[in-house]
């Protein structure tokens, strides 16, 4: 039920509760200096939170325009309250809002392809940054490489100034800028991918060069491309959140944001045409982010990922519901543990403190962060939160089987029937083939773990390794056999 008929804007700020915290700047003074491609939660509880406190320490020249790449409804629910919105942070002693004001403007990109890049095109934009998730990038996560045959890059190749995806969207602007004799802009991708800024590097040169080998040489020549680390929890936004959130202004918002105390953003120092002072916002700037990334990939996406997948099974529906379980409290206690074997990190990070502050954000239950959300896109994750640790866990001689039993879990989610035998609401680019094969082999693990181990896209050649395929076949049976909740009371209990 909406309880508040006035909508937030910047005519009424001054209606706002003493305790609510607003845009501490003109905002009539702000300038866009980014455009971000993936208008979504977590940019606005992560990124936009920082350049807000960049603009109240007098950095008016970097405000956002956001961009949607497919849906209207972020635009549609920001534009009337002047793209206003409310953060609410909520730990277990209770909720503080702010309203944030760093968004100036949103656009929709496939309601005009040209209109996006010609906003890119302009010299105010200095950055591009981007949360498009894994699979926004369209590449082939095992080998971090455009997949040039996915049907948004063969439609961007012969549509070069009507693009839908991420890479022909930036290339279509870097190419607008080149021609025009303008400085490129700083490509700065916020998404988990390993070495992300390189990765992205990667793509953006290899679709250019597929139209111009001289536009990816400016391109390789010009362009930065600094490799981020971001961590923040963000649940969906639900009608609840959004009615408890009103209430708190006294005002309806039509889509604030939920998330945690924790924020981390970690960024390479490498800009083409400059930034805004980050530092004092927060952010940690560093001459190279992998060691930083594969820690939280690891520890974090890797634990977060595996209590998605096996308690969504168990039935749980967020992932501090499943925490309160102490088997499965151990059990992401147990990813941390045997990742933190691969890692190599710079003197003084203590990696036990860094995962016990997880498991107390996990844990929070103030946050409804739901499974299934989490589980989404398996297929772009895996390699980067769990098989990169298995092969050097297995390179090293070392037990795979507390990662053999994530792997298992999401084997068994993606079949599409959960342990009562309904059908899972599976999200994934590859959930289609993920069924057929789940079909083919039956609910048999000797028959599915093979079947899916061979889908190169996700396991490449790993999936051929007979320790990682024994393991994960072995544990697939288990759950079959025991369902998830004894599955992992036994392991966490051996």
């Amino acid at each position: 039920m909406r309880l508040h008929s006035t909508r937030l804007g910047r005519a009424n700020l001054d209606r706002l509760p003493p305790g609510i915290r607003r845009p501490a700047y003109d905002r009539s003074r702000v300038t866009p200096g980014i455009l971000h491609l993936g208008l979504g939660a977590f940019h606005r509880a992560h990124q936009a939170v920082v350049v807000d406190d960049c603009l109240a320490a007098g950095a008016t020249a970097w405000g956002i325009v956001g961009a949607s790449l497919r849906s209207p409804d972020t635009r549609d629910a920001l534009a009337p309250q002047d793209h206003l919105y409310t953060l609410a942070v909520r730990a277990a002693e209770g909720t503080e809002h702010r309203v944030i004001g760093s968004l100036l403007d949103s656009v929709v990109a496939r309601e005009s392809p040209a209109g996006l890049v010609e906003r890119m095109a302009d010299p105010a934009i200095r950055i591009v940054s981007l949360t498009v998730t894994e699979k926004g990038y369209c590449h082939t996560p095992q080998t971090g490489d455009l997949d040039e045959r996915h049907p948004d890059v063969v439609h961007d190749l012969n549509n070069f100034d009507a693009p839908r995806s991420a890479p022909g969207f930036i290339v279509a602007a870097l190419a607008r800028r080149r021609a025009q004799g303008l400085a490129p802009f700083t490509v700065l991708c916020c998404d988990n991918l390993a070495a992300n800024g390189h990765t992205v590097q990667r793509i953006v040169m290899q679709f250019a060069a597929l139209r111009s080998k001289d536009l990816g040489k400016w391109i390789a020549d010009t362009v930065a491309f600094p490799s981020t680390m971001v961590d923040r929890i963000v649940p969906e936004t639900t009608d609840a959140d959004r009615d408890a959130a009103s209430s708190a202004l006294g005002l309806r918002d039509a889509w604030p944001v939920m998330t945690e105390p924790f924020t981390q953003w970690v960024v390479e120092d490498r800009f083409t045409a400059g930034r805004p002072d980050l530092a004092p916002a927060g952010v940690e700037l560093v001459t190279d982010v992998r060691p930083f990334e594969l820690m939280k990939l690891r520890l974090l996406n890797a634990s977060h990922s595996t209590l998605a997948y096996l308690g969504y099974l168990a039935g749980f529906e967020t992932i501090a519901d499943t925490m309160q379980d102490p088997h499965f409290a151990r059990l992401a206690a147990r990813v941390m543990e045997e990742a933190a074997v691969t890692l190599t990190m710079p003197s003084g990070t203590d990696l036990p403190a860094y995962s016990a502050s997880l498991l107390k954000r996990f844990a929070n239950p103030a946050l409804h962060h739901r499974t299934w959300q989490i589980a989404m896109d398996g297929s772009q994750k895996l390699p980067q939160r769990l098989l990169g640790a298995m092969q050097d866990r297995l390179a090293r001689n070392l037990p795979i089987a507390t990662h053999a039993l994530a792997v298992a879990g999401w084997m068994r989610y993606v079949s599409a029937i959960d342990e009562q035998g309904r059908t899972i609401d599976v999200r994934d680019p590859l959930a289609a083939e993920f069924a057929a094969l789940a079909r083919a082999t039956g609910p048999v693990a000797e028959r599915l773990a093979p079947a899916l181990l061979g889908v190169e896209k996700v396991f490449g050649p790993l999936g051929a390794e007979p320790r990682l395929r024994e393991a994960v076949t072995a544990t697939l049976g288990r759950l079959y056999a025991d369902g998830a909740r004894r599955a992992v009371e036994t392991l966490v209990s051996a």
